[in-house]
């Protein structure tokens, strides 16, 4: 169970609603309570919902960062779909699309389609295992930790090849949020938790990303100054685990 919880390192830190942490919690509970219990097979679904807010929260990144890449991909969808999509205000709305088409998304980011094919084969043993079809797939613990360790090594290879796009998103957020008399929050700390952190939904994998930024890059900046001392902010209020 401990290795199962390093996907907590690739969810959110905060959540813009009570809701939504409450419903990560309950998944949460329900994984660990079927884990404790030997009852495999529904854990495994507990832990596969979680996995699947993760790839709803990366691709709301996308949605935040990249939105004309994002528009384009709507493509297929009917108009009434892509509408809803395009306006969404939640992660969770990603839920209206077929789990398995959703995983195309990170096409955007550079996953070429027998990765995809290899992220789709997670739902579909999570549809076989959902189904009332006499089978329990996981009936013992060692069969449910070898898969999380499957799940894992997706989720870091996604996280991966989300890196340009958490650089993207935290390079914007520096140029455009250092004026205090020009941003919704005076405070740096404010600004940085509610537009960079909870607006993105970054997770301490994204805060990684963040603080390897070389903020040097932005040297040629007129304002540098006042960005660098956003950026000390940022680093002063999420430090690098373990200092």
């Amino acid at each position: 169970m401990e290795e199962a919880a390093e996907l907590t390192d690739y969810l959110p830190l905060s959540y813009t609603s009570p809701k939504e942490q409450e419903y990560i919690s309950f998944l949460w509970d329900a994984f660990e309570t079927n884990y404790t219990h030997k009852k495999y097979q529904f854990a495994f679904l507990a832990y596969h919902m979680l996995t699947m807010s993760f790839v709803y929260f990366n691709i709301w990144q996308i949605k935040q960062t990249r939105p004309d890449d994002f528009e384009k991909a709507m493509i297929g969808f009917n108009k009434e779909l892509e509408k809803e999509l395009l306006a969404a205000t939640s992660p969770f709305t990603f839920w209206r699309i077929n789990e398995s088409s959703v995983m195309r998304f990170f096409k955007l980011i550079g996953c070429d389609n027998s990765k995809i094919g290899s992220y789709a084969a997670l739902v579909k043993e999570r549809n076989d295992t959902a189904h009332t079809n006499g089978n329990i797939f996981f009936s013992t613990q060692a069969a449910l930790d070898d898969k999380i360790v499957e799940v894992l090594r997706v989720v870091a290879e996604i996280q991966a090849h989300s890196k340009p796009v958490i650089e993207h998103c935290f390079r914007e957020f520096l140029i455009h949020n250092f004026d205090p008399d020009d941003r919704e929050y005076s405070d740096d700390a404010d600004q940085i938790r509610e537009v960079l952190i909870h607006a993105n939904y970054l997770s301490q994998k994204d805060v990684e990303i963040c603080l390897g930024f070389d903020i040097n890059t932005l040297a040629g900046e007129i304002e540098f100054p006042s960005i660098k001392s956003l950026f000390d902010a940022f680093v002063k209020g999420y430090p690098p685990e373990g200092t």
